[in-house]
């Protein structure tokens, strides 16, 4: 559905992706993990032309999205929704109006089916009495959670999460991951996840890859990844007390 041909992008003097390959599957949840600085935010944008590969190409089915301008970039642009790392929830709207915002800038709908659309995406993640709120006056997690109201209010076929448990305490992570989840098994969106939380990346995906050196030292379903010799990836689930003797090699998660 989604896949990069050879890319490869220079930043700051260095190649931070060099002749990455690969595709996402429709109708998957892929998960990207890496240490900080190896690019792994970089590789989503790229798959909305945030930013242009330096070499190769990223396609989206038969259309190439690295090569794509005015209005096909826009037309591209609309199967996918973005939830930043950062929410990007505009303050001095409420919640509601924050969500209803991609409607009423990209669509032609009617007040009264923005409304129904707006109300369905926020029961969805469980936010439907916040709705008259301000982002100030809601947790970090709730903001999260109405960024991605707003990042499915216009029904993507595709969703891109940047870092979406970042800053959240455990509990309301897993809040998050069964968000991703649903939206995958119910809904049928396709799902591409950056995230540095092992137990988020190994329990929603279908498939994990770890960025190293600009290409991805594995690529692998979350048992075979949590069992790989990769020494890069060993180091990473140490760090976060994952072993070979996981959740994940005893029966567990995917």
């Amino acid at each position: 559905m989604i896949r990069f041909d050879n890319v490869t992008k220079r930043l700051g003097g260095r190649n931070v992706l060099d002749g990455l390959s690969f595709e996402v599957r429709k109708g998957e949840v892929f998960v990207i993990v890496g240490p900080s600085g190896t690019g792994k935010s970089v590789t989503l944008k790229h798959m909305v032309q945030l930013l242009r590969p330096t070499a190769g190409a990223v396609w989206l089915g038969d259309e190439c999205v690295s090569a794509a301008d005015g209005a096909a970039l826009e037309k591209l642009r609309e199967r996918f929704g973005y939830l930043f790392q950062s929410g990007a929830l505009l303050g001095w709207m409420t919640v509601a109006e924050n969500v209803a915002l991609p409607l009423q800038e990209k669509t032609d709908l009617p007040p009264d089916e923005i409304e129904k659309r707006v109300a369905e995406a926020l029961e969805m993640v469980g936010l439907a009495d916040a709705a008259g709120q301000l982002p100030s006056e809601i947790s970090g997690g709730m903001q999260k959670r109405a960024s991605l109201a707003r990042a499915i209010v216009r029904r993507p076929e595709i969703v891109l999460y940047d870092e979406p448990t970042t800053g959240l305490d455990p509990v309301t992570s897993r809040t998050i991951d069964r968000l991703i989840a649903h939206l995958n098994r119910d809904l049928g969106v396709t799902s591409v996840v950056v995230t540095h939380d092992m137990y988020s990346a190994l329990s929603i995906g279908h498939r994990v890859a770890m960025l190293h050196g600009g290409r991805f030292c594995e690529l692998a379903a979350p048992r075979d990844f949590a069992a790989s010799a990769c020494p890069e990836v060993q180091e990473f689930l140490e760090a976060q007390y994952i072993t070979g003797r996981s959740f994940w090699q005893e029966g567990g998660g995917r």
